[in-house]
């Protein structure tokens, strides 16, 4: 049996996803690090929202929901708060996170609530016709922009640190290691994590930007993630086509929403 396949419902497979897709790698990599940290299909919860990566929680035999569009991480807080023993995980689209559940990611990282928030980022919104999201790069095409976006692409990173939270990292398909490695330290930890996975689209977003490939994506995507001190090198035009990775914050000494909420009900019932 492969490394993570336990997790996986056989009865829900095939997936949904179209050929060359990278949703189904990030997955298989949520799963063989759970695998790989001892996991048990009852340690986890698996919470998800509207969108292609969203349906993610829905290939594996934990407990999950697949709740509205944007509504994935309220529905997480509370579940993480009803049951504090619980990994809780949000597998979440860019569109999914940044736009409409945008201000539940930030009140999210502001309180430190104790759950994983994986950013599945194709850079469109796959599922619904290819139309430009949040996180869609300066002047790439999609069905809502023709002749290029010209809005200023959002940096998830930048904001859920400045909400926030105590876990940020960024990472591609291409960096499969990486991308594990990340994983389990927001699995493990305690505090608000964010994971932003950039991942390939090559039916909507590639074939709108002349890269139908998902190999060639795949080798696009190697070239655009430097490490933060290369891409503070680059010039503002090189910045504007490339993304720093690797992991942006990681503090341990913050309590977390949970621990708060302890601490205060052992102060009231001291009273």
């Amino acid at each position: 049996m492969i490394k993570g396949e336990k997790f996986l419902n056989p009865d829900r497979l095939p997936t949904i996803w179209c050929p060359g897709c990278g949703n189904g790698i990030v997955l298989h990599a949520a799963m063989e690090t759970l695998e790989e940290m001892g996991c048990t299909k009852k340690d986890v919860i698996c919470i998800s929202g509207i969108g292609c990566s969203s349906r993610s929680g829905t290939y594996t035999q934990f407990d999950q929901v697949h709740t509205l569009h944007g509504r994935a991480i309220p529905f997480a807080t509370a579940i993480k708060l009803a049951r504090p023993d619980k990994k809780v995980i949000v597998f979440t689209g860019d569109g999914d996170a940044s736009a409409i559940g945008g201000n539940h990611l930030i009140h999210a990282a502001r309180r430190n609530i104790d759950i994983t928030v994986i950013v599945f980022n194709n850079s469109i919104y796959g599922m619904t016709g290819g139309q430009v999201s949040p996180l869609t790069g300066s002047y790439k095409k999609g069905t809502t922009a023709r002749f290029g976006n010209y809005e200023n692409r959002f940096d998830l990173v930048h904001l859920a640190i400045g909400a926030g939270a105590t876990y940020v990292a960024r990472t591609g398909t291409y960096y499969y290691r990486h991308m594990k490695k990340y994983m389990e330290k927001g699995f493990s930890r305690k505090g608000f994590s964010l994971l932003e996975v950039v991942t390939q689209c090559p039916v909507y977003y590639g074939r709108l930007n002349g890269t139908p490939d998902p190999y060639k994506m795949m080798m696009e995507q190697k070239d655009m993630l430097v490490l933060q001190s290369k891409y503070d090198a680059l010039s503002v035009e090189d910045q504007a086509s490339h993304l720093p990775m690797g992991e942006f914050i990681e503090d341990n000494q913050q309590l977390s929403y949970i621990e708060k909420r302890e601490q205060l009900l052992k102060k009231v019932r001291e009273s």
